[in-house]
């Protein structure tokens, strides 16, 4: 066995035998990864995503590249098919597929999402032997690099699908005090450094003691206030309707839910009133003629600013996932307009050569035209509200990219949702954790009305201050302070952290090279 001459970076052997484990690193890995589900919403137990990712980061670190890639792969398997098994809710229970077939789609997507973990500890396993860099620079600079690049990847190829990423597990842990700085990837990447510093200890006990200072310093780094309070706070109202999704789009129903939220919106007057995602589940040019110019009448008498979430068309095969705006003075006509931008492959927007998959589905109003990247804030007295639409709220750097882009940014972000489509399963609380990462990224209070739930208003550092319960109707009401000012990550989005982990990447080549001369 070789060794290095660096008694920290440099003092573990490469291995000439594979490691007694190695023939069942995979299983392992993969038994590590059904059990880092539970870092995150509704369980929390954030400390576990460490130790399963060191056990992970352990078995790779000893095998070859091959053999590690197969590790990442069947770590992430386990982790993304249990996490995101209630997709097969949405495509066999409301979407009608055989149940093989919806089950079959499930394991492909996952298949698929693991292979970026795959070849990240593949590839960083490839890179020492190549460069013949130590274990130790291995486990601390290649592979929590490795890690975030994988991540950051599989939120952008093919439009990306960043559900349950590793960050998200500490948006209600100390690492979350790195979110303004780092975002999510780049918490990512910590917690893959706490990971590897553990398996460190082999060589170098006071090892595990970077894990700790990671841990205290995320928590010192959340107590400072990133942005500022402006204006004066608003009251709002945001509407859980609690429509069964086998029932929101069925014509004889659609009369049941127009009145259903006519009667929730003036029920009471707040500053902002806000409904789900397609609360009104038909094209803005179906809709009764006296339909809107109630609501009109509404914000005119009580002073109070309606958003409707409503699909609208602006012609032959154009439709929008969009809400409307309705203020005071404006007389029934809305004044404003928020597009969905970031559209869901299949269920918003077909992908080609897919028609046919589609085609199996009973999902309607499957093929919308996008927003524009950057729009307005919705003016709610001295707050300026920024939708998003369900999805839309995995893209962090979307949004940052939004507030650093306005000449006035938003002061609170509104996320309306309906995913219904999953039914009463963990998709909800994993939801309600996606939206609390980015108040903590942007510093802003984040609205939350949706169909069956959780409707919630989030606080600036990403606090539950209130909530209804899923599978109720009912309404949020709560006073909301906007928020002022740019936090690190919403001026530069994810560049740092992906050019870090480059610089990581190439440091651990020649950290090795340097060791090899001396």
């Amino acid at each position: 066995m070789r060794r290095t001459d660096d008694p920290h970076l440099s003092a573990l052997p490469v291995p000439t035998r594979p490691h007694p484990l190695s023939r069942w690193a995979p299983a392992l890995a993969f038994l590590a990864g059904l059990a880092n589900v539970f870092s995150f919403a509704p369980f929390g137990w954030w400390p576990l995503q460490i130790l399963t990712l060191a056990l992970t980061f352990h078995l790779a670190s000893r095998a070859a590249p091959w053999r590690a890639g197969w590790t990442g792969f069947a770590y992430a398997f386990g982790w993304l098919a249990a996490g995101t098994h209630w997709l097969y809710v949405s495509m066999h229970d409301y979407g009608g597929m055989p149940a093989w077939m919806a089950g079959l789609a499930v394991v492909l997507l996952a298949m698929y999402l693991s292979l970026f973990y795959g070849l990240a500890l593949g590839g960083a396993t490839w890179l020492r032997r190549r460069t013949g860099a130590s274990e130790a620079a291995m486990l601390m600079l290649a592979f929590p690099a490795a890690w975030l690049l994988a991540e950051w990847l599989r939120g952008w190829v093919l439009t990306g699908f960043p559900w349950i990423s590793s960050g998200y597990a500490h948006a209600n842990g100390p690492l979350g005090g790195f979110a303004p700085l780092a975002g999510v990837y780049g918490i990512g990447m910590i917690a893959a450094w706490a990971a590897a510093s553990l398996v460190l200890v082999r060589a170098w006990k006071p090892a595990p003691l970077l894990a700790m200072v990671l841990i205290v310093a995320g928590g010192l780094l959340g107590r400072i206030d990133w942005t500022r309070p402006h204006g004066a706070p608003i009251t709002v109202r945001l509407l859980q309707g609690n429509v069964p999704q086998e029932m929101k789009f069925a014509p004889e129903q659609i009369g049941n839910t127009l009145r259903l939220y006519h009667d929730m919106i003036t029920e009471r007057p707040a500053d902002l009133i806000a409904t789900p995602e397609t609360a009104i589940p038909l094209l803005s040019g179906q809709l009764p003629p006296d339909y809107l110019p109630l609501f009109g009448e509404f914000a005119n008498r009580s002073g109070s600013h309606v958003i409707l979430g409503i699909p609208v068309s602006d012609g032959p095969s154009r439709y929008a996932n969009s809400v409307i705006g309705l203020a005071p003075g404006d007389a029934g006509t809305p004044s404003y307009r928020f597009d969905k931008h970031h559209l869901v492959p299949f269920g918003e927007f077909i992908p080609f050569g897919f028609r046919w998959f589609v085609n199996m589905m009973n999902i309607p109003l499957g093929d919308f035209t996008p927003g524009a990247a950057v729009q307005p804030a919705f003016a709610v007295k001295d707050q300026r509200v920024l939708p998003n639409i369900c999805y839309e709220d995995l893209f962090g750097e979307e949004i940052a990219a939004q507030l650093s882009a306005s000449p006035v940014p938003a002061t609170m972000l509104l996320n309306v949702s309906n995913i219904a489509w999953f039914g009463d399963t963990i998709a909800l609380p994993q939801h309600l954790q996606i939206s609390q990462m980015r108040s903590l990224e942007t510093g802003r209070p984040m609205l939350r009305a949706t169909n069956t739930g959780v409707t919630a208003v989030i606080g600036p550092k990403g606090e539950v201050q209130a909530m209804l319960r899923p599978y109720v109707r009912g309404a949020v009401e709560a006073r909301v302070q906007g928020q002022e000012g740019l936090t690190p990550y919403s001026r530069f989005g994810n560049l740092p952290a992906v050019v870090l982990a480059l610089v990581l990447l190439i440091a651990s080549g020649l950290v090795s090279r340097r060791a090899a001369k001396e």
